[in-house]
Parts: C-alpha cells; structure tokens; sequence
C-alpha cells in the first residue's frame, strides 16, 4: 500500500474504527516528540506538544501505530502508555 492508497490527495481524513485520522497526524506525533524529548524547549512549547500528542493519540492507535512500532525513548514511552 502507498500513502495516496489509504488517502488520496483529494482528501484529508478518512475514519478508522470510529476515529477520523487527517494527514499528518503520524508526522505531527514525530515532530511533537522531538520538542516533548527537547531539553532545551520552553515549559509552553513542551506543554502544548504534550496537550498535541494527547490529542492524537486516538487516531495513531486507530492506525495501530504502536502495535508496529515501539517508542525509543523510555520516558516518551512511559508517558504515552498512562494516557
């Protein structure tokens, strides 16, 4: 299967067990980790990309995102097992 397979260009979302998943959301999980692991990212920027993580992690299970693939960073992966 090819990204354009499961959503074509034309459109952005699909459903999935109940759960709409847009574009994006997969790459917006890996660019909020990297700031949530970031040492140097300020209390806000690391607070939203927390509240943004949260937020999408209906859609990155409904992929099945962590039934594949498993988070490196021990306390990422701990945090995203509690919620």
């Amino acid at each position: 299967m090819r990204a354009e397979d499961l959503l074509p260009d034309d459109q952005n979302q699909i459903e999935l067990a109940g759960t709409p998943v847009r574009k994006g959301t997969v790459g917006a999980f890996l660019f909020n980790a990297a700031v949530w692991l970031d040492p140097h990212a300020d209390a806000a920027s690391h607070q939203q990309a927390a509240a943004d993580m949260t937020a999408a992690l209906p859609a990155l299970r409904a992929l099945g995102l962590f039934d594949v693939l498993e988070v490196r960073d021990a306390a990422l992966r701990q945090w995203l097992a509690t919620r």
